[in-house]
């Protein structure tokens, strides 16, 4: 068990049942998965800008990403249906405590400018997205072998009911929201 596993049965569990007066501790909300997406908008005219993003994607969450594919043509993007445009990762378990600890206590005080993130991209039921503009912010990432920069969209999806629950456990688990 990872420190921000154990700070979550430990100290977090039974902080969250006493502010939300919960009568059973399943009713508690916790992390569910964390998505982790990476759109290659190159990816059509140039087919190793999709690898190295695999490539990178892989070197921070420690998992193989699938690839995504357009879902349906868009003249204006000169996008097909079927061609290859991206990647996402979906982490569950060990490896979701291990990524949002990394994120959390790593890569995002290494962001420029950083003053927190917005409280205000929940999305009604409890779950949380930010995007990043680069990947650089990831210790593993070597900036000399980088490819391009690119942005990723990471989705963290909690059991919580209402975004003040969902707010609440991110907070208590180091989410660094703007005052």
């Amino acid at each position: 068990m990872n420190r921000v596993q154990e700070n979550y049965v430990n100290n977090i569990k039974p902080a969250l049942m006493q502010k939300f007066h919960y009568t059973s501790v399943m009713q508690v909300p916790k992390l569910n998965k964390i998505v982790i997406n990476m759109g290659v908008g190159d990816a059509m005219s140039n087919s190793k800008a999709l690898d190295s993003a695999v490539d990178e994607l892989t070197q921070i969450v420690g998992q193989k990403p699938i690839i995504t594919k357009a879902r349906k043509s868009i003249a204006a993007f000169k996008l097909r249906e079927g061609v290859s445009i991206g990647c996402k990762v979906t982490l569950r378990g060990e490896r979701m405590y291990q990524f949002y600890d990394k994120l959390v206590s790593i890569a995002l005080p290494r962001v420029r400018d950083f003053r927190g993130l917005s409280k205000d991209s929940f999305d009604g039921r409890g779950n949380y997205t930010l995007g990043i503009k680069e990947q650089l912010i990831f210790p593993e990432i070597n900036y000399d072998k980088i490819f391009k920069i690119r942005g990723m969209d990471i989705v963290i999806v909690t059991t919580a009911k209402t975004d003040e629950e969902g707010r609440e456990l991110l907070t208590q688990l180091g989410m660094p929201f703007r005052k």
